[in-house]
């Protein structure tokens, strides 16, 4: 009896990467390293899985649902990370007398979550996180918010960055007579952009137990930077709002501040702005938050996050590691590039195919394809001899090659070559092994340009 086939099959919120969206992902990583490199951040990485205590708790009650959990084989109660965060609290703790403080790191790398797929969120999914621990500075919050900036204008991605405190909502939270219920609150603001002020109004009526009177107060709040102020004139109108709360006002003038770093970064109205209803729903979160958009398509949500996190690491060590970060959704980003038909610019473009002609010329058609890779030119040799050069052409076509090195019998013998140019149609005969690079390097340049 034949043995049947298993169903080719992934899992929900999983997905395979052609290689055109591989290639892109990869070109977004190596800009983002660039810029990364450019702030001085160096390069870690920790265990997709961890000790299920290390990641439980610390960010909120949904993300410790959507853990995936289970024990090993040696009966281990382990986690894969849903962050690269609390991972990063865990190594710092571990590591601090190998660290020199303020230590900055970027850490690219796939995370898990159960949660329910849809458009540009995935169970599995790469984020790009970038910190700088040890030091409570807003020179350091400034920072990353610079970090944000570049990384996303290297990328070509129009964005604006959405700032808040987490200390303002506390502290207005603490004058409503709400602090017990700040957490679900916090979470249920989080939601507004996504869900609209009905269904939150309706989560802080059965979530906080806030009745009516006080969930006007919290919108009317929130509706200070939903107009069209800018920065200056919430910042204004903050202090007025909260004149009575000393936490809040604190608060209100570390972002002023903050607006004077970023301006010193480059930064204005343009590209960031003060928003009351940025909370962020991870739990480990103490002061600035911060989300950004693409301009192009919102509806895709945050595709940057992060904020301070003073607390973390003292879950792990007595030391105080306060730190601040921010996370790229790598995935998300990529989704909102296809949809706006953008991934098109970081699509492969291979240069050069070497021909195989027969099996007595297969000698000089490997050496030139490794004299054109060394001298960094990217090259593919065909790797069927005897196939008709019309097939291997039609190949090259299909593939987008940009030039096809042709190498007979006669070709081995004269030890030359003939390059044809896919673009234009037109063929170079007799090039001699000797200026075979420069040639080569000359027929490309013609073609992007």
């Amino acid at each position: 009896m034949e043995k049947g086939f298993i169903t080719p099959r992934i899992l929900k919120g999983f997905r395979d990467f052609l290689p055109d969206t591989a290639f892109a992902r990869q070109c977004l990583i190596r800009k983002l390293e660039k810029v990364f490199l450019s702030f001085g951040l160096s390069p870690i990485d920790t265990p997709a899985l961890e000790y299920a205590d290390i990641l439980l708790g610390k960010g909120s009650e949904e993300t410790d649902k959507q853990l995936y959990r289970f024990l090993d084989n040696g009966e281990r109660d382990v986690a894969l990370r849903f962050d690269l965060t609390v991972p990063l609290a865990r190594f710092a703790a571990m590591h601090l007398n190998e660290l020199d403080l303020p230590f900055r790191r970027y850490h690219i790398a796939p995370v898990w979550r159960a949660e329910k797929p849809q458009k540009g969120r995935y169970r599995e999914f790469m984020q790009c996180d970038f910190d700088i621990i040890g030091t409570a500075s807003a020179y350091a919050d400034a920072e990353i918010i610079a970090i944000i900036h570049s990384s996303l204008s290297a990328l070509s991605v129009k964005h604006r960055i959405r700032i808040n405190n987490r200390s303002i909502l506390n502290g207005f939270l603490e004058s409503l007579g709400a602090k017990e219920h700040a957490t679900h609150i916090l979470r249920a603001i989080d939601k507004l952009d996504k869900l609209g002020n009905n269904v939150v109004a309706e989560e802080l009526s059965t979530n906080a137990g806030l009745d009516t009177s006080s969930i006007d107060k919290i919108f009317n709040f929130l509706s200070i930077s939903r107009g069209q102020c800018d920065n200056e004139e919430i910042i204004s109108k903050l202090q007025s709002f909260l004149a009575d709360s000393e936490l809040a006002l604190q608060a209100v003038n570390e972002l002023d501040n903050l607006s004077g770093l970023l301006s010193a970064f480059s930064l204005g109205d343009e590209d960031y702005s003060f928003d009351l209803s940025i909370a962020r729903g991870l739990d480990y979160y103490t002061g600035i938050v911060f989300e950004t958009v693409c301009c192009d398509l919102p509806q895709i949500g945050s595709i940057c996050s992060g904020g301070r996190y003073d607390n973390l690491a003292s879950l792990y060590t007595k030391a105080k590691l306060p730190g601040v970060g921010a996370s790229i959704g790598l995935d998300r980003l990529l989704a909102a590039l296809e949809e706006l038909h953008e991934l098109s610019q970081y699509k492969p473009s291979p240069e050069v195919l070497v021909t195989l002609m027969d099996d007595d010329c297969t000698h000089h058609s490997i050496k030139i394809s490794h004299i054109l890779r060394e001298a960094g030119i990217s090259t593919e040799l065909f790797l069927e001899p005897n196939k008709k050069l019309a097939s291997q052409l039609k190949y090259a076509d299909k593939k987008h090659f940009a030039l096809v090195v042709i190498a007979g019998e006669r070709e081995a013998e004269q030890h030359c070559c003939s390059i044809k140019d896919m673009r234009v149609g037109e063929q170079r005969d007799g090039v001699l092994l000797s200026e075979l690079v420069e040639v080569t390097k000359q027929m490309l340049e013609r073609v992007t340009a």
